[in-house]
């Protein structure tokens, strides 16, 4: 059979992606372009938001094989360790040894404001619910409010997979806009007075307690929520590679080498995901809008709850602290430093705001686990009873005039 020149024409731009391309792939493009501008010179969360805006790129190029749905292909391999919930525990791994514990140990209420900032997640469970979620996407969504993208990723690849793309973007978005959204809610909510407050110096902390605390941690929190265990070990583990000092090797690897390199297979995985189909939907608004109410409904309840404790502390404890209870770290405690500074040069709110930061990477995995343990798929046979009677409170919540 003979190929006429006018066939192999024909036959060659067919098979280019020009031939295929729709208005949703061009929308995503822009969209991926967009995210790469804000990485690069906007620097918005850098480390997750290129690969991620680059990965959507790649999967908005028709038949290149590059969507996390294409078997065989290559971020589809990606994907798996997504899917299988292998990547976002590695990821925990990585921060747990680049964490100190030593300002939550030193002042160990500041573990409540970490608590507190947990109010914005329930509350938008709520919210997502009125909007037409069902319990299991409502949980994923909420969890954007504890400001912690793995543990997006974690639920929603659990309870809502079709939703990772767009609850994993707000995360990411919202974890880079801090420093934007958290200080008008904190000034608005506090007073100069409170914002003046200078907090005593954090007594030290000897090695054997920051030793025993992660493994002290693991096992109470472990038992009481097992579906946290992947996230929630993970993180403890490499903090006891980092207080041990025997393991100094592995420290390094953990907080370096094999942190970087799972974000970046992370990050293009999960833009693998955003492509027009499962993107471009009415449900994406909801859930950016909602991302952000349960983010400064987070910030709000810190802040609240500090200033509690403020009270109850004569006046010992800085309201501004409350607002690192969401699990950003150490980005929400650098916030809390710099709007202090903002009244009183000469206040350091740091180290005492990093106790409630890593406080909040705890309770945004243990709020994880709650959910995990009410709506997922739990061995033990009560979880289908326990969703029924939460979906049943949760519903006449939300039936109230």
């Amino acid at each position: 059979m003979e190929l006429t020149f006018g066939d192999a024409a024909s036959k060659i731009v067919g098979s280019t992606g020009f031939s295929s391309l729709t208005l949703g792939h061009g929308v995503m493009i822009v969209v991926a372009c967009v995210m790469l501008y804000l990485a690069i010179w906007k620097k918005f969360e850098p480390l997750l938001l290129l690969p991620i805006g680059f990965g959507c790129l790649l999967a908005n190029l028709p038949h290149s094989m590059m969507m996390s749905t294409d078997v065989d292909g290559l971020l589809n391999f990606f994907y798996q360790g997504v899917k299988h919930e292998i990547l976002p525990p590695l990821i925990f791994l990585g921060v747990g040894a680049l964490t100190d514990f030593g300002p939550l140990l030193a002042n160990p209420s500041t573990l409540l404001l970490g608590a507190a900032a947990q109010i914005g997640v329930y509350t938008t469970l709520v919210g997502a619910v009125f909007l037409g979620f069902d319990l299991k996407e409502a949980s994923a969504i909420g969890i954007i409010g504890g400001a912690d993208g793995p543990t997006s990723i974690f639920i929603a690849s659990k309870l809502a997979p079709h939703l990772l793309a767009p609850i994993a973007v707000a995360a990411y978005s919202y974890m880079s806009l801090v420093p934007l959204i958290q200080p008008p809610i904190m000034r608005w909510l506090t007073t100069p007075e409170e914002r003046k407050i200078k907090m005593e110096q954090l007594k030290p902390i000897s090695q054997t307690v920051k030793i025993i605390f992660p493994v002290v941690v693991t096992i109470v929190c472990c038992l009481m929520l097992p579906g946290v265990t992947p996230l929630l070990g993970m993180l403890m583990l490499g903090n006891l590679f980092r207080e041990s000092g025997v393991t100094a090797r592995l420290h390094e690897t953990s907080e370096t080498h094999l942190i970087n390199i799972v974000t970046i297979l992370l990050a293009l995985a999960v833009g693998s995901s955003m492509t027009a189909d499962s993107f471009l939907r009415l449900e994406t608004i909801k859930i950016i809008v909602l991302g952000l109410l349960a983010f400064c409904m987070a910030t709000a309840g810190g802040v609240i709850f500090a200033k509690i404790l403020c009270k109850l502390s004569g006046g010992k404890v800085n309201p501004l602290i409350g607002s690192a209870g969401v699990s950003a770290v150490p980005m929400a405690a650098r916030v809390s430093q710099k709007v202090g500074a903002e009244e009183d040069r000469s206040n350091f709110l740091l180290m005492h705001a990093m106790g409630p930061n890593v406080a909040g990477v705890i309770g945004s995995a243990v709020a994880a686990g709650v959910f995990i343990s009410l709506f997922g798929d739990v061995t033990g046979g009560g979880g289908a009873d326990h969703a029924q009677v939460v979906t049943e409170a949760i519903s006449n919540i939300v039936a109230l005039p």
